[in-house]
């Protein structure tokens, strides 16, 4: 008999991706590149499939080939800003460790991004028009609530308690309410550096009174117990 014999395994090579594949990938990126630079400087309404195809040099079936429409291109460009705009939060947040300075710094890094003009356009003012409400919201809180929900769990647990998982959500939920409400009355403001400055200045304030409230050892309150049957028979 002969022996058996226990080689190594040969190395898995990677795929690599074809010439076509890399062509396909290349024609993608290159629609939403141009399409992005276009509804950024003209609109969604104002811009037409006929300007991407020529600026990215490229045929509509080509362009129809990835994309059903104008719609679902929007939609692309819209997922790529919003990512952008996470990864510029996200940096912010990881070089600092103390949690209420993360706060801080994660609010500034918003109110910068919200000021740039394709933000601006795309995902606060053509944004909710053009992607149904649902999709929308759902996009956004993909892509902030996450990064939200750090944030304040960060800081209400900044002294080591548990807080009630609802509790917590329920604070989320404020913060990214008032923040996406704060960030679409920056980016539609005549000045935008002003009204900034002014949500900057708030949203501080309110961090200040809930971090002296978590360093005196306050808890956050339970839920409020709602009318009893005694206050509705006195009705």
């Amino acid at each position: 008999m002969a022996p058996q014999t226990t080689g190594t395994p040969a190395p898995q090579v990677p795929d690599v991706p074809s010439r076509r594949q890399q062509y396909s990938a290349s024609t993608k990126a290159a629609l939403v590149d141009v399409a992005e630079g276009l509804f950024a400087e003209h609109g969604y309404a104002a811009t037409s499939l006929d300007q991407v195809v020529a600026g990215a040099q490229v045929t509509k079936g080509a362009l129809y080939h990835h994309f059903s429409g104008k719609q679902a291109l929007f939609t692309a460009v819209f997922v790529r800003v919003e990512g952008t705009a996470g990864r510029a939060v996200r940096s912010a947040l990881d070089r600092e460790s103390d949690p209420w300075v993360k706060a801080h710094a994660g609010l500034r890094a918003f109110l910068d991004v919200v000021q740039r003009p394709d933000y601006r356009r795309i995902v606060i003012q053509d944004g909710p028009s053009v992607l149904d409400h649902e999709r929308f919201r759902e996009q956004e809180q993909r892509s902030t609530f996450a990064t939200v929900d750090e944030i304040v769990r960060g800081v209400l647990t900044d002294d080591g308690r548990a807080l009630d998982e609802e509790m917590l959500l329920t604070f989320t939920r404020i913060f990214f309410g008032a923040l996406s409400s704060a960030g679409e009355s920056v980016a539609t403001s005549d000045d935008p550096a002003a009204a900034a400055a002014r949500v900057e200045s708030a949203i501080a304030y309110i961090l200040a009174a809930l971090q002296s409230r978590v360093a005196a050892g306050v808890a956050p309150p339970g839920p409020v117990p709602g009318p009893g049957p005694d206050a509705a028979a006195a009705d």
